[in-house]
């Protein structure tokens, strides 16, 4: 059984928060998994008044897949044709943003350092991407670009997944019009998951930002997966719901009291069932770097988050 407590916040610990996301990454494949997440990306931007970067990355192994291997001095045609070509995309995708300011970009390589360059360039505070959500072993799981943004992001990203509906599916490009549909982002429920580990606080710290932001409800969320010694250690409960009472940043302007909820089970599954009956908009999670050799998956319980849930999902670099 979960224990949820609202916490207070005393006038004397306030403090003023504001929220500022001046460039924001879009990076895409094309796809219409990359799609999915555009109207996320347009939206922050119209609602902080950020600029967009829009960027493809080429590799020299999709052209070789695409042309089923040439030799070196061919290369150097493909590489230029598809460049335009993806170049011709990025325009049009960029000619329905109205007013958003926004640079576009083509790049060659790996998508970590093609990706690493803009966001070291341009100051970037945030990545917004979408992922196919397939499982399986031995497979990347929410795709090539998604899981190499997630394991070397230096910034927090946002990922769109396919189960993402309800109120937090914004409406998709309109291909057929003349701009992109000026939807809203609206955040009413923040659900944040903490394991306790080092960056807790700053989830905490960046989910009251956007709480005050858009006026929203936030619940701060820890599960016990192994509370088989909770019949000889009683007390593991009032501590874990001391640690997220202790994470509540001090915030001014906060409309509505935090809550927090200690849940018992499988982390994962627990955190998807709490954002689905809060109606959630927004998941807030931690990431480790991912930077071991050989490591192509996230750990199980991020990725299946990101993959399940019904609503964008923000990791923040741990």
């Amino acid at each position: 059984m979960a224990v949820v407590e609202f916490s207070k916040v005393s006038p004397d610990q306030k403090v003023s928060s504001a929220l500022s996301i001046k460039n924001v990454l879009f990076p895409t494949d094309f796809s219409r998994t990359s799609e999915a997440a555009l109207p996320y990306a347009t939206a922050i931007c119209r609602r902080f008044r950020s600029t967009l970067h829009v960027a493809h990355v080429l590799s020299d192994a999709g052209l070789l897949m695409m042309t089923g291997g040439v030799d070196y001095v061919s290369m150097g045609t493909i590489y230029e044709d598809a460049q335009n070509e993806a170049q011709d995309k990025l325009d049009q995708i960029s000619a329905h943003f109205e007013t958003i300011p926004h640079r576009s970009y083509v790049t060659h390589g790996s998508v970590g350092k093609g990706l690493a360059d803009i966001i070291d360039a341009n100051e970037i505070d945030l990545i917004v991407v979408g992922t196919h959500g397939r499982t399986g072993l031995g497979k990347l799981l929410l795709g090539s670009v998604a899981e190499e943004i997630l394991r070397h992001a230096p910034c927090p990203v946002l990922t769109v997944g396919p189960k993402v509906c309800g109120r937090a599916k914004l409406p998709a490009l309109q291909k057929h019009g003349s701009s992109l549909a000026p939807v809203e982002l609206e955040l009413r429920q923040i659900l944040v998951a903490s394991n306790f580990a080092g960056s807790a606080a700053k989830l905490a710290q960046e989910a009251a930002s956007l709480a005050d932001e858009f006026h929203a409800r936030v619940t701060l969320m820890h599960v016990m997966e192994d509370y088989t010694r909770l019949g000889s250690n009683p007390d593991l409960i009032e501590r874990n719901l001391q640690k997220l009472r202790a994470l509540i940043p001090k915030y001014a302007d906060l409309q509505y009291l935090p809550e927090t909820l200690l849940d018992f089970g499988h982390a994962a599954q627990r955190i998807l069932k709490a954002a689905e009956e809060r109606e959630t908009d927004i998941i807030v999670l931690g990431a480790r770097a991912y930077s071991d050799v050989g490591t192509t998956h996230l750990p199980s319980a991020a990725h299946h988050v990101i993959a399940h849930a019904h609503c964008p999902v923000l990791t923040i670099r741990e």
